[in-house]
């Protein structure tokens, strides 16, 4: 019996001795998740938006495919502006940002 009551002295000295060593729940000392997180780059999405001729907005998207900004495929189908001859089309990106 006398070892049970050393055994828990024992816990409650060890509890204390460690405390100052524990971030309390208020406490502004990141998580190692929190700190993983601060070095991953921000992303945020930026839209890219065409509108033109079907000829000027196809011929662009073609042209940012050969110099490697944008896959054709990564555009939105022409879509009607409600102007005459005029369409849109759209690109969504997500950047990095600092």
């Amino acid at each position: 019996m006398t070892q049970e009551k050393q055994f828990g002295d024992d816990q409650n000295f060890a509890k204390g001795e460690f405390e100052g060593f524990l971030p309390s729940e208020d406490s502004d000392v990141p998580t190692p998740k929190q700190s993983f997180a601060k070095l991953l780059p921000t992303r945020e999405p930026i839209k890219h938006l065409l509108i033109g001729s079907p000829k000027a907005v196809t011929g662009t998207i073609h042209y940012l495919q050969v110099i490697g900004y944008a896959n054709v495929g990564d555009w939105s189908q022409l879509l009607p502006t409600g102007n005459p001859d005029e369409v849109m089309s759209i690109l969504i990106r997500q950047i990095v940002v600092s």
